[in-house]
């Protein structure tokens, strides 16, 4: 089967057409200040409903209070949230409970005891995302969406329960990613920008193309 595509940080009515029309499964909204992708809660309550029914909406937050994620829920309604910061285990279900909804946990990357980790979330997430941990001499790196990529062959030749793939993925590298580690879902952002935040509709179709050819 081909895998399953995610264009995070989209921001604009165009950029989701865009990658509802080239075939997005998951489009994911960023609500986090510090970056340049982050959305207001009516903005992305219009991207939204644009993207419902076609693809699946992911909220991505960081660290977020329940307040703010009960807003979220109640006026984005999306279909999964992505908890992208050093949410532990027991927050990962509170904010489920929260919500409504299922929870998708981004873990940071860098060697093998990193991959371990990721073993306490899986019975409060309902997904594992593996992202890259961002460079220490990076400065001002946020916590997903720096364009850097983790060593693939960490996850290869080990059966794992279903997960996510992000971290510097591209449309020139992103089938080789798919064949190292056999993820069933990419996610890419900065690697179909032209700019920090500014998406391009050309990179979002050549990367889902790159990601669904046939193996």
């Amino acid at each position: 089967m081909p895998a399953e595509v995610k264009i995070c940080g989209l921001s604009t009515p165009e950029m989701v057409d865009a990658a509802l029309a080239a075939g997005a499964d998951y489009v994911g909204l960023v609500f986090y200040p510090r970056s340049p992708r982050n959305v207001t809660l009516d903005r992305a309550a219009d991207l939204a409903r644009r993207a419902r029914g076609r693809a699946r909406v992911v909220a991505l937050v960081v660290d977020a209070e329940d307040g703010f994620l009960k807003e979220i829920a109640a006026r984005v309604d999306p279909d999964l949230i992505q908890a992208h910061g050093g949410e532990t285990p027991a927050r990962v279900a509170e904010i489920s409970r929260l919500t409504g909804k299922p929870v998708i946990k981004a873990i940071r990357v860098k060697d093998q005891a990193d991959i371990a980790a990721a073993a306490a979330y899986c019975e409060a997430a309902s997904l594992i995302m593996y992202d890259a941990k961002a460079p220490e001499k990076l400065g001002n790196a946020l916590p997903g969406g720096n364009g850097h990529a983790f060593d693939w062959g960490l996850l290869e030749g080990e059966e794992r329960p279903a997960f996510m793939l992000a971290g510097g993925l591209n449309p020139a590298n992103v089938a080789e990613a798919i064949r190292v580690t056999g993820a069933p879902i990419v996610d890419v952002s900065s690697g179909v920008e032209t700019a920090p935040g500014i998406k391009d509709a050309g990179l979002i179709r050549k990367f889902i193309e790159a990601a669904k050819r046939p193996r």
